[in-house]
């Protein structure tokens, strides 16, 4: 018997704006100093939005958020920003709690 596997697909699973912002917050986590990294989390939450949509929202072109957001690009931290509230997301900053020296 053969076993049929599915590609898992991140999308697949950011179906409410808890479940994607669940998801950035982890990736912020992991991510440590990689804003590559955080670009491409952010093309996810977008695809499984919509590009279109998002496009709009934010007055970028859609070809280039796509470029931006593929982990290939390199998007200003504005185009971020901009993402980021068009999704419907907030920013939110804390402590690390480093030990002192």
């Amino acid at each position: 018997m053969a076993i049929v596997l599915k590609q898992w697909d991140i999308q697949d699973h950011l179906k409410t704006e808890e479940d994607m912002a669940l998801y950035l917050d982890a990736c912020f986590d992991e991510a440590g100093d990689d804003p590559v990294f955080i670009a491409k989390v952010l093309g996810d939450i977008a695809k499984a939005r919509s590009m279109t949509q998002l496009a709009q929202d934010t007055g970028l072109g859609r070809e280039n958020l796509y470029k931006a957001l593929s982990g290939e690009g390199n998007p200003s931290f504005g185009t971020i920003l901009k993402v980021i509230h068009a999704l419907g997301l907030k920013l939110q900053v804390k402590t690390i709690g480093k030990e002192s020296v």
